[in-house]
């Protein structure tokens, strides 16, 4: 009992701390005063929302225009209230540490995520005794449809519990650790918030829609981690509604967070069992000096792993999960987008195992425009779907995302002389067998 009691107590402060990472912070969206990281939106109003989605929009156009099977990006920040979408995501953290805080309290501490199932009974007593909701109320949670019928909770259905929960009049409640009382989770929601939810989806349905009708797909870029939860969550909403049929909608995955094989792994699950395709790009990660910064700042773990060999543990391995979720229900695609050739042969090794062939399309590559050629050009003529990511923008707001994109790829340098050599060694080819543009 002392051994749990510690567990559960362990779980409670290092739950504490973790929250004040979605938290609203002075500087939580700046990209200003020397941060090289990638852009980020400033909200202005809706108006200024409404003008991105018509960018958007003619971005999908010109990609269905020039291409077969496109991709475009889009930002969740320029549709949205950065700060709706941090409030949004300390909801849904709230939530979520309460079912740990619960599953620890039961000697369940330190499991595989999905791993973690908590008996519905069990559960309802537990509710009962906090004065959440009485027995008879929660007998009415646990009967959804969309629940496990085992006689348990996982993550993924107490999730869904906070879908149906919040719809009802009653406000779902959930303990203060501080002052031992009980608050809404929703307390900070204003009509607002509700307004800015509704809009965004709005606005992710228009895109996703034209989409559809153009053949082209839209990757949601990952952005800092506490706007991530928001981010994913509305994501997979969008999955719900447009990735029946086919993988419209693709989440992007950052690998350098601690939270990334949880994060896939739960993300593929719900899919499993809702019945729609997943589909992800999976990238490194795009802003560790500003999350560290950040995390030091206010005083919670630093999410991003400790070293850059540990994120390509991590990007393999989600990887390695994702393949073999493809090779068994055909019902998942990727986006390796890299620049790393390990990480490229590791796929092609890894596919050829699996017998998952380059016109199965559920495999596809992606490098900057202008970057590592000689990883792009041989995968498309080896007929695997390959794309370059354009960037475009002012300069001074793109030069910053390139050299980021420089700073987090180590060996850089030693990669672009590499590509010279290449070239120059097949430009004295041609030269010396008389085929120069052949």
């Amino acid at each position: 009992l002392s051994s749990r009691t510690s567990a559960a107590e362990k779980e409670m402060g290092g739950a504490e701390k973790r929250e004040k990472q979605y938290q609203a912070h002075q500087g939580f969206g700046d990209h200003r005063g020397g941060v090289t990281e990638a852009h980020i939106y400033f909200y202005a109003d809706e108006a200024k929302c409404d003008q991105h989605v018509e960018t958007f929009l003619r971005c999908i156009d010109a990609s269905s225009g020039s291409t077969e099977d496109g991709f475009i990006a889009i930002k969740l920040t320029a549709l949205s209230r950065p700060q709706f979408l941090v409030q949004f995501s300390e909801v849904l953290m709230k939530w979520q540490r309460f079912f740990h805080q619960m599953a620890a309290e039961e000697g369940q501490a330190g499991r595989a995520v999905l791993d973690i199932k908590l008996e519905v009974e069990k559960l309802q007593e537990a509710l009962a005794n906090l004065g959440i909701a009485s027995k008879a109320e929660s007998q009415q949670w646990f009967t959804g449809e969309n629940l496990d019928t085992s006689g348990t909770v996982d993550l993924l259905d107490w999730n869904s519990l906070f879908d149906s929960r919040t719809k009802l009049s009653r406000p779902l409640l959930i303990p203060n650790r501080k002052t031992g009382q009980l608050e809404p989770l929703l307390s900070r929601f204003s009509k607002e918030e509700e307004l800015q939810m509704k809009r965004v989806l709005q606005r992710m349905g228009v895109l996703a829609k034209r989409a559809m009708e153009k053949g082209v797909r839209l990757m949601v870029d990952a952005e800092q981690s506490y706007f991530q939860p928001a981010i994913s969550r509305l994501t997979v909403e969008a999955q719900r509604c447009f990735n029946g049929s086919q993988p419209i909608i693709y989440n992007t995955h950052q690998c350098y967070l601690k939270e990334a094989y949880n994060n896939v792994t739960g993300d593929v699950e719900l899919s499993r069992r809702e019945g729609w395709h997943f589909g992800t790009k999976l990238v490194r990660g795009a802003y560790m000096v500003q999350e560290r910064e950040r995390a030091a700042q206010m005083g919670y773990e630093d999410p991003i792993n400790p070293t850059y060999e540990k994120t390509n543990e991590m990007y393999r391995r989600c990887l390695d999960y994702v393949l073999e979720e493809i090779k068994h229900s055909r019902k998942a695609s990727v986006m390796v987008a890299s620049h790393n050739e390990d990480t490229v042969k590791f796929t092609l090794c890894r596919m050829m195992e699996l017998g998952i062939h380059p016109s199965d399309k559920k495999v596809s590559f992606g490098q900057l425009l202008g970057m590592c050629d000689q990883i792009t050009f041989p995968l498309g003529q080896a007929g695997f779907p390959v794309y370059k990511y354009v960037p475009y923008g002012p300069v001074k707001e793109v030069l910053p995302y390139l050299s980021r994109r420089a700073q987090e790829n180590r060996g850089f340098m030693q990669r672009a002389n590499r590509e010279r050599d290449l070239l120059w060694k097949e430009v004295k080819r041609r030269l010396l067998t008389g085929n120069l543009f052949s």
